[in-house]
């Protein structure tokens, strides 16, 4: 059983010797080695490079503890380059674990980034790294690679991947990955109690143990309890004010810059992403309050010990989640109306649309409905889409058993599975 990750290894193949350090980004176990060292490297070998040509170290691996320090990490790397005359290829796993604590905080210059650049200033090295923390690789890129740093961004796997290598049908595949989520590994674990033990341990030993000892939180619940409220209110929109209350009303003190910085830590893990809220007619972004999103479902779940296993708001996680992967920058629409009420006055209204997704170009409106088994339902999905005044896309994907139609207004209906298994369901 084998998932291609065509989506990443195209990006990769496409920036192959392009004077740029590679940076391949994500959360952790979300497949960033195998497309490095196995899918790029299988690739590499087609094309004719030979075994010796590429040189691969995982910084995360026992026997290569030493290479962390950068200068022994360079007489390696300087070793191996066996001449000027050959391409040579620099694939490193971890690489952050090659930074020091002193570096992170600006004590010293960061050594890694030093050796990367002399790399690839000699002409005949490409480089490719991969970083489990945007703080360490990604967000540095343009200043500490001075403009030589390229970002692949991978993330669990989409529901069309998870299905590639799923044995069972669309509809008992939506099931398991509503539950379970997209981490390649979860594909291999065969029953459910070994895909709940699997995320559980993840969740606990790996991805928030990262994060605690990272900022040396240990013994702080803070963290503790804001993941559980963030994914108790997945999609729900909010802001450090009030999860101030809300730690409040759990007898817990905190403030509102420990809150901000630390979801500022879950999202530099990767663990959870925030949307930005978008006046739509007054063209501006309104700021506070967000919604947050698991990059994950089955972590989210985990984290709830699959107690609150919503198919509403999981639909709409998975739904942010897709259009990520496909490259678009997305945002939570606000259409604002002056309304008349019953006693004659008006008051501004505002109407909210799930997703705004913007990429070059293309814009589009969509709405995660569940369900709509009747006109009313129907009715009150598209009236904030009603509201829009211009003429881009709007669509309401829907669990509904259903194909794919437009409505009398020349809005999308789609099938979730239809949408998330059709790289182009949104140009239906």
């Amino acid at each position: 059983m084998e998932v291609k990750r065509e989506l990443y290894l195209n990006k990769l193949i496409e920036r192959k010797e392009n004077g740029l350090v590679k940076v391949i980004t994500g959360i952790r176990r979300c497949g960033k080695s195998y497309l490095l060292f196995h899918l790029y490297r299988d690739y590499l070998l087609s094309q004719g490079i030979k075994e010796y040509q590429i040189i691969s170290i995982s910084l995360d691996e026992e026997e290569n503890i030493a290479f962390r320090d950068p200068k022994k990490l360079f007489e390696y790397l300087k070793a191996h380059i066996l001449n000027d005359s050959e391409t040579f290829y620099v694939l490193l796993d971890e690489a952050q674990l090659a930074i020091t604590e002193e570096e992170l905080k600006g004590k010293e210059p960061i050594g890694l980034y030093g050796i990367l650049n002399g790399l690839i200033r000699r002409g005949n090295v490409d480089v490719y790294v991969t970083g489990s923390n945007s703080k360490f690789l990604s967000s540095d890129i343009m200043t500490e690679f001075r403009g030589r740093g390229d970002e692949v961004r991978v993330y669990p796997l989409s529901f069309a991947e998870f299905m590639s290598a799923y044995q069972g049908d669309r509809y008992s595949g939506y099931a398991q990955y509503t539950m379970y989520g997209g981490l390649p590994m979860i594909l291999f674990k065969g029953s459910d109690d070994a895909k709940i033990a699997y995320l559980n341990d993840l969740l606990k030993n790996t991805y928030i143990r990262d994060v605690i000892e990272r900022h040396k939180l240990r013994g702080d619940i803070v963290m503790e309890t804001l993941v559980d409220i963030l994914a108790s209110d997945v999609g729900s929109l909010t802001n450090p004010t009030k999860l101030v209350k809300t730690f409040g009303s759990h007898s817990i003190k905190t403030n509102e810059n420990t809150v901000s910085a630390y979801i500022d830590h879950l999202i530099d893990a990767f663990l959870v992403c925030k949307a930005n809220r978008y006046d739509i007619k007054g063209k501006k972004y309104i700021g506070s309050p967000f919604k947050y999103y698991f990059c994950d479902v089955g972590l989210r779940n985990a984290r709830l010990n699959f107690r609150q296993v919503e198919p509403t708001h999981l639909m709409e996680n998975i739904i942010y989640n897709e259009l990520v992967v496909r490259g678009f920058n997305v945002d939570v629409g606000i259409v604002e109306q002056l309304v008349r009420n019953k006693t004659g006055n008006k008051s501004l209204v505002r109407f909210e649309v799930d997703f705004v997704c913007n990429k070059g170009s293309k814009r589009y409106y969509i709405q995660s409905a569940y369900s709509m088994p009747d006109s009313e339902k129907m009715d009150r999905e598209q009236t904030p889409l009603n509201k829009i005044d211009d003429s881009f896309k709007k669509i309401i994907v829907v669990n509904d058993n259903i194909l794919p139609w437009h409505n009398e207004k020349g809005y999308l209906i789609i099938n979730v599975t239809d949408f998330l298994l059709d790289p182009n369901s949104l140009d239906e």
